[in-house]
């Protein structure tokens, strides 16, 4: 046994050099070319057949070798195992597999066949327990029966030389068409290729054939435009390059301002670099005009500022010259097409608040509006919250509102100032009020609030005639089921007009009436400012007095000391309502015997014109009862006195201990609150023990249950 294992350890020594060589041989083999690669590859599958059986003693030995050492020797040579199995997948026979030769292909597996095996044995080693069967190598090809089988009477015969004339135009060599075909293509770009080579010795001037000695000369005049087209090209491209630095440069220098600027400079605002860009600009049209007459100058740029100019205005009123004051300046503006037309305004108004009196609608005012001043009559609004414009009599005291009126047509968003006489003789504040155009908008409708009252002329249940409302049977129709109300509140509906008398109507009432109620309707209707324009023309006006345009009501009734008129029926008066006396409440006798005797009445009725004896009765007193009874009022007296010092007393007292006890109830109330607070936390920690108890039993239990089933 000795001997057989020394034998044992010579061979192994003697497998490891021989495997070490292989490695060697290995690493030789990865850094050579790839088609001594392929020759050193057949030649190992050449010598694969004579070294199988010594093949098999080393795979036994080293079986013996990996249980002593515990190294595994399928994991050594992997790459020449690799690559063996990769060459022997793709040794295959091309034309055995296209042409169908075969024996070709069943050689080539054959071949294949014992490598297979050899390596399946190798990648094997150490594990004896599990082999894979061979697989044996198969004497002929599969047939693909997922594949129509064809006979050989099916297939053409491709030596027949007419069957290849048929296929020889569907290449690229033959001829595809009558006008297409592979010689006259081949023609085509040889000509083309001449001509290129032509321009080339246009391009490239004169050359010399190195093969032949021949000398090619250039045309000159082509060189000529060549050169010229060449430095156009070149000006062009430094002119564009140019451009771009400045642009490029530009961009950094405002780069550079923005982010990379000193610190202590401020920063500009967008006015400050509009500001900037128009100098810039202004000193870029100076230094371009700057050698042009005045004459040309003007047509290319316009009157800039600073020239004298001189207007002509024509069809200007006499009166303009004759009161002209060198002391008023005049404007001169432009007015476009669309503001020359007149048109409805809607202004947001509000009234100054250094302005004495609030205005007053169809009171002329006068606006500065634009380039114009004139005088109008405005309507003044309020937008409601059901999208109605309510006509307001007054402008509100520190509010906007809308004001209506007629005059020239302004774009929106234009201000505007407000003052009701031009006249200089005013010492106080003029500027009555100033506002903003909204909108161009003819359809606005402002609506009026009318308040209709009637009477009660005769009362049904729920139906009642109702008079002194309407005038005629025609303004009852233009009112049917509109709603009416009382002055208690009672809802109701116009129904229908009667005969008599005139404009009276028939109305429901949602209940009973009575005839001192007053019925009342509210009602809206449309208004429209008047279409008043008066321009203020106080430069035609010689007077020192000025111009005075339309004047108030007011101011008419104060110059000529008229009293303002005076509607009784509008006048304010006291209010007397008479004292309403309500008979008494009377339950009937037999509804009284039907009553239980806690609700039958109790009150005794008063006697009317009919005195009892007690108080018919006179009592005279004698000397000593006079005395008795003065002593028992000065008892009485004293006793009352010492009663009201007693009770404020105990007054006192007893605010004291309510005070006393008010404090007590407050600590007693905190104690109690942290006792019940104790008492909820154990409660709740008792009850969230019982549940977990209860869910445990009951875990329990059905552990128990399906055990039992």
């Amino acid at each position: 046994d000795d001997d057989e294992n020394e034998a044992d350890e010579v061979d192994d020594e003697e497998n490891d050099d021989d495997e070490d060589d292989d490695s060697e041989a290995d690493r030789e083999i990865t850094f050579r070319s790839p088609a001594k690669l392929k020759r050193n590859k057949n030649q190992a599958t050449m010598d694969s057949d004579s070294d199988s059986d010594q093949e098999d003693i080393d795979d036994v030995d080293d079986d013996y070798d990996e249980d002593e050492t515990g190294n595994l020797k399928w994991k050594e040579n992997l790459t020449e195992k690799a690559a063996q199995a990769f060459y022997r997948r793709k040794q295959q026979n091309l034309h055995a597999l296209i042409y169908g030769d075969a024996s070709a292909v069943v050689t080539s597996e054959s071949d294949t066949g014992k490598s297979n095996e050899s390596e399946i044995e190798d990648e094997d080693e150490g594990d004896t327990l599990f082999t894979p069967k061979k697989k044996k190598a198969t004497q002929q090809e599969e047939v693909d029966s997922s594949r129509d089988a064809l006979l050989d009477s099916q297939l053409e015969d491709w030596e027949d030389n007419d069957m290849l004339e048929s296929v020889r135009n569907l290449f690229v060599t033959g001829q595809w068409d009558a006008t297409e075909d592979a010689a006259t293509l081949l023609a085509e770009h040889d000509a083309a290729m001449n001509k290129n080579s032509d321009d080339d010795d246009e391009v490239f001037g004169d050359f010399e054939d190195l093969e032949t000695g021949e000398v090619h000369a250039a045309d000159p005049e082509a060189e000529e435009t060549n050169a010229e087209e060449s430095t156009q090209e070149e000006k062009s491209v430094e002119k564009s390059r140019e451009e771009l630095a400045k642009k490029k440069a530009e961009q950094k220098r405002k780069f550079d301002a923005e982010y990379d600027g000193d610190n202590n400079e401020e920063k500009q605002d967008y006015f400050d670099e509009m500001k900037e860009s128009l100098s810039k600009q202004a000193a870029f049209n100076r230094a371009e005009f700057e050698d042009m007459d005045d004459e040309t100058r003007v047509k290319y740029e316009g009157f800039r500022p600073g020239l004298y100019v001189r207007i002509v205005l024509r069809d200007v009123p006499c009166e303009l010259i004759q009161n002209f004051k060198a002391t008023n300046p005049l404007v001169l503006g432009g007015l476009l097409p669309s503001e020359e037309k007149m048109g409805y305004l809607q202004l947001r108004f509000k009234k100054h608040r250094w302005h004495k009196r609030i205005l007053k609608t169809r009171d002329p005012i006068i606006l500065s509006l634009g380039w114009r001043r004139f005088q109008t009559v405005p309507l003044y609004a309020v937008h409601d919250r059901d999208a109605r414009y309510r006509a307001l009599k007054y402008t509100p005291e520190h509010s906007h509102c809308i004001a209506s009126l007629w005059g020239p047509i302004t774009p929106p968003l234009t201000g505007c100032l407000a003052i009701q006489t031009v006249n200089s003789r005013v010492k106080d504040f003029r500027i009555a009020a100033t506002g903003v155009v909204l909108e161009l908008d003819k359809n606005v409708e402002i609506m009026k609030k009318l308040r209709l009252t009637g009477t009660p002329m005769k009362i049904f249940k729920n139906t009642a005639f109702i008079k002194e409302m309407f005038t005629s049977a025609l303004e009852v129709a233009k009112f049917e089921l509109a709603s009416i109300r009382t002055v208690s509140g009672i809802r109701g509906q116009v129904k229908k007009a009667i005969k008599s008398p005139a404009g009276a109507f028939r109305a429901t009432f949602e209940d009973k009436i009575l005839m001192s109620d007053i019925v009342f309707l509210r009602a809206w209707y449309p208004v429209k400012p008047p279409q008043f324009y008066n321009p203020v023309t106080s430069l035609l006006e010689g007077s020192d007095e000025g111009w005075e345009g339309m004047k108030t009501v007011g101011q008419l009734r104060r110059e000529k000391n008229l009293p303002v008129p005076s509607n009784p029926d509008s006048a304010y008066r006291p209010v007397e309502r008479k004292t309403r006396h309500f008979n008494p409440l009377t339950v009937p006798k037999k509804l009284q015997e039907a009553l239980p005797f806690k609700n039958k009445p109790k009150m005794e009725k008063k006697r009317k014109g009919k005195e009892t004896y007690t108080s018919k009765r006179a009592v005279v007193m004698e000397l000593e009862e006079k005395r008795v009874h003065r002593l028992m009022q000065q008892l009485s007296t004293l006793r009352n006195e010492k009663d009201q010092i007693r009770k404020l007393a105990n007054d006192k007292a007893r605010a004291k201990k309510a005070l006393e006890q008010a404090k007590l109830d407050a600590k007693s109330a905190a104690r109690k609150k942290t006792e019940m607070k104790e008492v909820y936390r154990r409660l709740g920690k008792e009850e969230k023990k019982r549940k977990f108890q209860e869910q445990q039993g009951a875990g329990i239990r059905s552990k128990k249950k399906r055990k039992a089933d």
